[in-house]
């Protein structure tokens, strides 16, 4: 039995509901990284404007998992990037999380960074199981709540920093635009020499600090589908979230411990002059 069995009303049993998350991040990552014919490279639509685009790769993985799903956890509720939320069969149901492809624009451009990511979250919204996937590089984040990060199955660690400075800060803009706030954070970080990249995932820009590669990173708008499993692999590996608990649509931060003073005086100076 796992630690978080029967957590605050749910009896998944999180082991297996991790071998299931492996087996569709292993198929997901295999299509994302099928070769692309000149017909499938044009089958990209706009959804809410020419910066919000979907691929047919996006619609597929996201199909084949909630087959997969409802075959392992009949029971469970879906939450896509794609199709929307699906209701579980009872009120205290377990849900999932999927954005099937972060990073869509990437993707859709040829740029190998972009992720599959997959949660599972508890009726009350407690995230218990978090897994993001990078085809390119070979590597899946997991994280089970109260049992640490890993990667490729090896603990993996926020950074030991304690200092912004000379080290890696990314964030993510919404779509083509900044959030308010990003361009005073953008400065202070500047003068302070920390080194800003904006890679486009916002799943895998989150995991890198889980990973100990960047010592913080944000985003303007948390969205659960792209950014809960993200932010539980990442509070598991020891970084600090502010808030705490992420509010939708609201901004969000996670920082490696040492830095969390420095950070935080940042944040709030940079959203309370936005």
């Amino acid at each position: 039995m796992t630690e978080d069995h029967g957590h605050r009303g749910t009896d998944v049993d999180l082991d297996a509901a991790l071998e299931v998350a492996h087996d569709v991040a292993e198929w997901a990552t295999e299509r994302i990284r099928r070769p692309r014919g000149p017909d499938e490279a044009r089958e990209v639509r706009e959804k809410a404007g020419p910066a919000d685009i979907v691929t047919r790769t996006d619609e597929e993985i996201e199909s084949y998992v909630r087959e997969a799903l409802h075959r392992a956890f009949p029971a469970h509720g879906i939450q896509g990037e794609e199709y929307g939320t699906e209701r579980g069969t009872a009120p205290d149901a377990s849900y999932w999380v999927v954005d099937p492809l972060d990073g869509t624009t990437n993707y859709a451009h040829g740029i190998g960074w972009c992720s599959f990511s997959l949660g599972l979250v508890a009726p009350d919204g407690t995230p218990l199981l978090g897994l993001v996937a990078d085809p390119w590089r070979g590597e899946t984040f997991t994280a089970l709540r109260g049992r640490g990060a890993r990667l490729n199955g090896t603990p993996t660690h926020a950074a030991d920093h304690t200092t912004l400075t000379g080290h890696l800060f990314l964030t993510e803009w919404a779509a083509h635009a900044h959030w308010p706030g990003l361009d005073h954070l953008l400065a202070a970080l500047s003068s302070r020499h920390c080194t800003t990249r904006v890679m486009g995932s916002t799943a895998l820009s989150l995991t890198q600090v889980a990973a100990g590669r960047a010592t913080a990173a944000a985003v303007g708008e948390f969205h659960a589908v792209d950014a809960l499993p993200a932010y539980l692999i990442a509070t598991e590996a020891g970084a600090v979230a502010i808030p705490p608990t992420p509010v939708y649509d609201g901004p969000l931060v996670l920082v490696a411990p040492g830095v969390v003073g420095e950070m935080r005086g940042l944040w709030e100076a940079a959203l309370g002059d936005s």
